[in-house]
């Protein structure tokens, strides 16, 4: 069942939304981002005549409930952007009355889940590893459980739509599926166009098929460099990452980022991308600094002749050119991460770049581009190019999971 195959009249219908946005100090939403993306969804169920409940997390309780983390906060920024005075339920887990209460055309927000902490399923207090831990394991599976059978009591149908959370079992992503037959249960607006723009990627790839994997850890994503290696024509690897590849071949990279651990791992997956024929592509020379922040002195080096007391920071423009060639002739784009220290202004050219080559492939040259990532997001945002790619991933760990080639289970308990 797909959310435009449903008619919503007459149905209450629970929702799982990612409302976890950033508070200043006084508890004043900075960015509502998350909030409106979840409108279309919203606004479908009210418009079709059915009741909404949303339920969403906020932060890390662990199983505590604290004011400071309380969506009560944000309702009024909900209310103005869905057009529909929200009501609110202090407890999600005794919130009976509110949702038995609601009228057709009505919202309810429920408080959050994570206060509960039978959401993540996670025993509290116990020492991995213990019998103990594995008593209390079991035992916080039937909570979960119970606590997702109540959820799922206050509504005729489940919807999800919080893609950032999809890669996690929890009680309001997973779970509560299981209470719903085939045809009342669905995934929303956004994680449809998600889990398509994914798909694009994954399954149904023009080429050639460009990957740009940044950051600052190999550790953080080598199961999706492996997965795609049998996917991509090319592969660039950029940011922090690229220094432990390049010291693996004997490189010198002075005080550059690196895992000695990783190393053996680099050498493999060159090897592998050899082997498959794809041009994996690292930065030929770096914009180095002597200390990490924005002001210090800044010199190019050749990426393998770094001296001890420099350290890459940035993509050079020798690298930026041979890079811009590989994503203006690519017919599919994924980029995940940035190719440089991207939070210090003098360090941020070079993703603000790659950004701008991403946007040239998708507007002049017709390329499927998806990107995700805070800094890949952020740098998108920042120079006013995201409506320029072809899609803009919201969930961060989600979709590293998909790509890795990892089932999610708050997509694989609707779709199966």
């Amino acid at each position: 069942m797909t959310i435009d195959q449903f008619n919503f009249a007459g149905k209450k219908a629970i929702v799982r939304v990612d409302f976890n946005v950033p508070l200043n100090d006084k508890g004043e939403v900075t960015d509502d981002t998350r909030i409106r993306g979840a409108l279309p969804t919203l606004k479908k169920i009210l418009k079709d005549g059915g009741a909404v409940i949303m339920m969403s997390h906020m932060g890390k309780p662990k199983g505590k409930v604290k004011p400071e983390l309380s969506l009560e906060q944000i309702v009024k920024n909900v209310s103005k952007a869905l057009g529909v005075d929200v009501k609110f339920a202090k407890d999600c887990a005794n919130a009976e009355k509110e949702a038995a209460s609601l009228q057709m055309g009505e919202a309810l927000l429920l408080e959050n889940l994570r206060f509960y902490a039978e959401e993540e399923g996670k025993p509290v207090g116990v020492e991995k590893g213990t019998s103990e831990y594995d008593v209390a394991k079991s035992e916080m599976k039937t909570r979960q459980a119970d606590f997702a059978k109540k959820l799922a009591s206050y509504a005729d149908v489940y919807v999800n739509d919080a893609f950032g959370t999809a890669h996690r079992k929890h009680a309001s992503t997973a779970v509560i599926a299981d209470y719903f037959d085939n045809d009342s249960k669905m995934l929303g607006y956004l994680m449809e166009k998600e889990v398509s723009a994914i798909d694009s990627v994954l399954k149904n790839a023009q080429h050639p098929f460009t990957a740009i994997i940044g950051g600052s850890k190999v550790s953080s994503k080598l199961g999706v460099i492996k997965n795609l290696l049998d996917k991509v024509d090319n592969l660039i690897i950029g940011g922090g990452m690229g220094y432990t590849f390049i010291k693996a071949q004997g490189g010198k990279i002075g005080k550059s980022l690196h895992e000695d651990d990783l190393m053996p791992e680099a050498l493999n997956v060159m090897k592998a991308a050899k082997e498959k024929g794809v041009n994996l592509s690292l930065s030929v020379a770096t914009v180095c600094g002597k200390d990490f922040s924005n002001d210090t002195e800044r010199k190019v080096f050749p990426i393998n002749e770094i001296p001890d007391e420099w350290e890459g920071m940035d993509a050079s423009e020798e690298s930026l050119k041979i890079w811009k060639d590989f994503i203006l002739n690519s017919k599919t784009i994924l980029w995940n991460g940035p190719v440089g220290v991207f939070e210090l202004e003098n360090f941020a050219h070079g993703t603000g770049e790659i950004a701008k080559y991403v946007a040239q492939a998708t507007q002049d040259n017709g390329a499927f581009s998806l990107v995700g990532g805070g800094d890949s997001v952020a740098a998108v945002n920042k120079f006013g190019l995201a409506d320029k790619v072809s899609y803009v991933s919201t969930g961060g760990g989600a979709m590293l999971e998909a790509i890795e080639g990892k089932t999610l289970p708050g997509v694989a308990a609707i779709k199966g």
